[in-house]
């Protein structure tokens, strides 16, 4: 077996690998631009019976990954925190991160984290790609007719996109070049709520196919965009053994700088996958406005400490619910009769 550890940049890597059965050690730097680097993996493919990788987790990574995995490569991912906390040495080069990655994978002690599968991260494009892109587009395009409108003396608020504000917003008189802008930015509106719309069937249907998202579905306020990027964000409820670890993972926890007998906690970490913050956010305020059990807790808590954190402890909630019923495979009004609530009167 060849052990390689892989200090990756965009445009080049430094490798540092060793031959497990002679003991052979070499050193080199690859160029990715012109195709050194997959002649050189795709030529040690044919010489060695197993590889195996090692690389921190980084971006830009995506052609490295589907080039190892076709050449049956094995490919470990670290985590870049642990790696950093293990260096010894105060200088820091590509050539000494190359030989640290292969002496963790030598040692045993190289941090590896789970790492998605390539569907897994196609859909996530797609999500990613409806909300951060298109949605968020189309949003500062109607804010931008909103205030078009109000400058005319019109103020309809959501009632402007039905067809009759739709059609009062077409009939204003304007000067040629701010109708123009209407016309342009009318247009576009149309052209992104398709898209919006096929985007959405798409994930709708993925949806519909998975099992463990029609579980969470059947949660009051959680829909199939909610309930599919908790599954693919999540990936597999084993990898955790508690709530308290998926409301870490998804940085939905306070910081905290606690010494001595004092305990100092600030905001939450938002060191989790953002998107997936907002749906929960999203959705656990749907739930506040129709369950009367929620409401009461998040009405309690906004009276003692703020709106802002009361909001964060409904998606926090939320997000433990979803990881338990996806765990145990319940739907929602199975959980209710053997949770801790079960006896209280409906």
């Amino acid at each position: 077996m060849l052990i390689i550890g892989c200090d990756f940049h965009p445009s080049v890597q430094q490798i540092a690998y060793l031959d497990a059965e002679t003991g052979e050690y070499r050193e080199q730097r690859l160029s990715h631009s012109n195709g050194e680097a997959e002649r050189f993996y795709r030529e040690l493919h044919q010489k060695a019976d197993s590889i195996r990788v090692g690389i921190e987790a980084t971006g830009h990574a995506r052609w490295f990954e589907r080039l190892l995995g076709e050449l049956g490569c094995e490919l470990w991912i670290g985590d870049p925190a642990q790696i950093r906390a293990m260096r010894v040495r105060r200088q820091k080069t590509d050539r000494q991160d190359a030989q640290l990655l292969l002496k963790l994978m030598l040692d045993g002690r190289f941090p590896r984290i789970w790492s998605p599968s390539p569907k897994n991260r196609d859909l996530r494009q797609l999500l990613w790609h409806r909300h951060h892109r298109l949605v968020q587009m189309r949003t500062r395009i109607m804010n931008q007719l909103q205030a078009v409108a109000m400058n005319e003396g019109v103020r309809r608020r959501q009632g402007l996109w039905s067809k009759a504000g739709q059609a009062q917003l077409k009939a204003l008189s304007l000067d040629p070049w701010a109708t123009r802008r209407r016309e342009d930015l009318m247009r576009l509106l149309d052209q992104l709520s398709l898209n919006i719309d096929e985007l959405t069937k798409a994930l709708e249907k993925e949806a519909s196919d998975r099992s463990e998202v029609r579980y969470l579905m059947s949660h009051p306020g959680v829909g199939s965009l909610t309930a599919l990027a908790f599954v693919l964000v999540i990936g597999s409820p084993d990898r955790f053994h508690c709530g308290k670890q998926i409301s870490s993972y998804l940085g939905l926890i306070p910081c905290e700088e606690s010494s001595a007998d004092r305990q100092r906690l600030g905001h939450i970490t938002k060191q989790g996958n953002s998107l997936m913050r907002f749906f929960l956010g999203e959705a656990a305020q749907t739930i506040v406005r129709c369950d009367p059990g929620w409401r009461r807790q998040y009405l309690h808590l906004m009276m003692r400490r703020s709106r802002q954190i009361a909001k964060v402890a409904m998606a926090r909630k939320l997000a433990v619910h979803l990881y338990w019923m996806w765990r145990k495979e319940m739907e929602h009004q199975r959980t209710l009769k053997i949770g801790p609530h079960a006896r209280l009167p409906v």
